[in-house]
């Protein structure tokens, strides 16, 4: 099976994106400078090369582009390879692509969708493991209370607010209250 993947710039830096027939199998949020993005990917996708991405790739890498830039694009009918991924952090990426641009729910709010109502702390595990950050909004799912939560991608929290204040999620600037 053939895979690439491509390092492409946004408003938060280089993300990238990498894929096997079609399927998105991983994306990378902006590292340090586009070659740690490259870096990352490589590393992830040891059999994947660098290419152009084809059409179906490319309307993924403009969606996430325009999400960044303060759009609200839908990404949610983008073509995931879920095969790898275990059962319950498949249910749990699907209610979190649920979740739309500018809005935030816990990961017990998840948890509850799910009927499972004690599995928050699962819930923040498949999300820390989501092979598909931006696409699978996991930045939108909070810690009880409303607080972050960890964020495990380049930046961690700060990388997590700054998405959050695109999509209108959360004031441009910290507050007290």
């Amino acid at each position: 099976m053939t895979s690439g993947y491509t390092v492409f710039d946004t408003p938060l830096g280089a993300c990238g994106l990498a894929w096997r027939e079609g399927a998105i199998i991983g994306t990378a949020l902006p590292g340090s400078s586009p070659a740690s993005t490259r870096a990352f990917l490589s590393r992830r996708f040891p059999d994947a090369t660098e290419a152009v991405p084809p059409p179906e790739i490319q309307t993924a890498v403009e969606l996430i582009t325009a999400l960044l830039s303060g759009g609200q694009p839908d990404l949610s009918g983008l073509p995931l390879a879920l095969d790898d991924v275990p059962e319950f952090n498949r249910r749990a990426y699907v209610a979190a692509l649920r979740i739309p641009p500018g809005k935030t729910k816990t990961y017990g709010d998840l948890a509850h969708e799910l009927g499972l109502p004690g599995a928050a702390q699962a819930v923040g595990q498949a999300m820390g493991n989501n092979p598909f950050p931006i696409i699978v909004p996991c930045h939108r799912v909070l810690a009880a209370g409303g607080k972050h939560g960890g964020f495990s991608a380049p930046g961690g929290v700060e990388t997590k607010r700054r998405m959050l204040v695109i999509e209108g999620a959360l004031p441009d600037e910290p507050t007290l209250f």
